[in-house]
């Protein structure tokens, strides 16, 4: 589906409103309506910020100039991992920063605010409380029944400890130690903790957090919860769109209810479901006819949290937004909701897939090409790799395809005899000679098998190689932590992948130094 829309292809056409390129930012750019809460959106942002950002500050100013009709947004989200989780979260962030710096050269006239979107709503808590660091799996271990952005942070001391003290000792080491040691325990909750961390690695690129878990940007959200929980317009039309998606062969990615969204209620986030002409709040003794649930939305919009398929479109009315950055599965499930923003009158952003990268040192990167490998080869799996390098190295022929010519030669002789005794032995023969191809194989096997033996050194240094640039036989940003990049780079790493980035080129980035 990924490449199909980065393509253009027609199957996907109707899916989407504008291409994912400079001519559809131009667009964009023309045809967005204006924001009427542009004011709010300022003044609930820097209450968010209190503290932490002077007004004078990029952070600071690019809030303020967010209640300007010439500034748009460029939005990625992602979940509050626990020490910003797997590398790819950086990449996120960084294809955003760096697309809104390209944006601003393109069109002067306007500004650009890069927005990182926290989860903080959501609850799968165990899929953030968890980092990979050097192999071991640093873990924080607490109950969690509701929005993961409100968690207090009293028991997770020890967990801070076993992340820092990995860290080892550096210049860098001591920076990093500092800033996450100053995120997690001078902060009460998962929230904000997260904002100061990635406030420090990007603030002055001037990177907006924004903690959507808000009465006062609820409020800006109430008609559209009303009219979705009340009428079913996601269910509805999402679940048209993935008829369509499935009957062009492209599979789904999340999965619509009649109710898309969640009641916050005593430290728990509870779905809601519908029930005749009753909404109820799953597990719970709570209960609301249309007129009451009407009421309660009007009155405490903070209670009603919208799932993945209403938070795309909360994002949008919320923001004066013109593309949204995320990953292959993201841009695939966004495109199961343009339907229901064409029903809510909300505009559709422009979907972009984040950036990817790989890092590596100037050691393995020479390496590699010492193996006689190049950057695009090294994806391939680790056994072709082995048997590419030792089929590419070897003195001696580890095929049989001469051998196994005259043998099938040999058999077009038999066959012929065979059929003139008895014409229901040629299947006989044919059976045979299947078998012996089988067998030739085999030995095949056997030979490839017998010559990595002579090459067993250049083998494990395959090995490593790919153990280093695909742990657990992965991508790296899908696995590891930025922290070793940032202890070994600095600030610098950072500073590279902004360099080296391009959001509209949907390339694959591999970085050495």
């Amino acid at each position: 589906m990924l490449i199909d829309y980065l393509n253009g292809s027609d199957s996907l056409r109707e899916f989407y409103d504008l291409p994912p390129d400079l001519k559809g930012f131009q667009e964009a750019i023309a045809q967005h309506p204006e924001v009427e809460h542009r004011g709010l959106l300022v003044k609930e942002l820097f209450k968010q910020y209190n503290g932490l950002i002077a007004e004078s500050s990029a952070v600071g100013k690019n809030i303020q100039s967010l209640s300007e009709k010439n500034t748009y947004t460029v939005t990625t989200g992602h979940q509050v991992n626990l020490f910003t989780g797997p590398l790819y979260f950086i990449y996120k962030i960084v294809s955003t920063i760096k697309l809104c710096q390209q944006l601003k050269q393109q069109f002067p006239d306007c500004n650009f605010v890069p927005i990182y979107w926290m989860a903080t709503e959501d609850h799968d808590f165990e899929e953030i409380n968890f980092v990979k660091l050097y192999g071991k799996k640093i873990q924080w271990d607490t109950e969690s029944y509701g929005a993961v952005g409100r968690l207090k942070l009293d028991d997770i001391k020890n967990t801070v400890e076993q992340y820092t003290a990995a860290l080892g000792l550096s210049p860098h080491a001591d920076k990093l130690r500092d800033i996450v040691s100053k995120a997690y325990l001078e902060h009460d909750t998962l929230a904000q903790a997260t904002r100061y961390l990635v406030h420090q690695l990007f603030h002055e690129s001037g990177l907006v957090i924004v903690d959507a878990d808000s009465k006062d940007f609820k409020s800006v959200f109430t008609p559209y919860i009303k009219k979705d929980i009340v009428e079913q317009i996601s269910y509805k039309n999402v679940s048209a769109t993935d008829e369509l998606l499935q009957e062009r062969g492209y599979k789904t990615q999340v999965f619509t209810r009649e109710v898309n969204f969640f009641y916050l209620h005593e430290g728990k986030r509870s779905r809601l479901v519908l029930e005749g002409k009753k909404f109820k709040v799953f597990n719970q003794e709570i209960e609301f006819t249309e007129d009451e649930i009407l009421q309660e939305i009007d009155r405490f919009p903070e209670k009603f949290s919208p799932n993945v398929i209403m938070r795309p479109v909360y994002q949008e009315v919320l923001l004066p937004n013109l593309a949204y950055i995320g990953g292959g599965a993201e841009v695939a499930y966004w495109l199961q909701l343009k339907s229901t923003f064409q029903e809510l009158n909300v505009t559709f952003p422009i979907l972009i897939p984040r950036n990817s990268a790989m890092v590596m040192n100037k050691k393995t990167a020479e390496k590699i090409f010492r193996l006689d490998f190049s950057f695009k080869s090294i994806f391939k799996s680790e056994d072709v790799l082995k048997s590419e390098f030792v089929k590419r190295t070897t003195k001696h022929r580890l095929n049989l395809n001469d051998e196994w010519l005259e043998i099938n030669g040999v058999f077009s002789k038999i066959k012929l005899r065979a059929h003139k005794i008895d014409p229901t032995l040629s299947q006989s023969t044919d059976a045979v000679k299947a078998r012996l191809k089988k067998s030739i194989k085999n030995l095949e096997k056997k030979l490839l098998r017998a010559e990595k033996k002579n090459h067993a050194e250049a083998l494990i240094q395959i090995g490593r190689v790919k153990e280093q640039l695909f742990p657990d036989g992965v991508l790296q940003e899908r696995v590891e932590n930025f922290a070793p990049y940032y202890l070994r780079y600095g600030d610098d790493f950072i500073k590279d992948l902004l360099k080296h980035f391009q959001p509209l080129d949907f390339q694959f980035t591999v970085l050495y130094k």
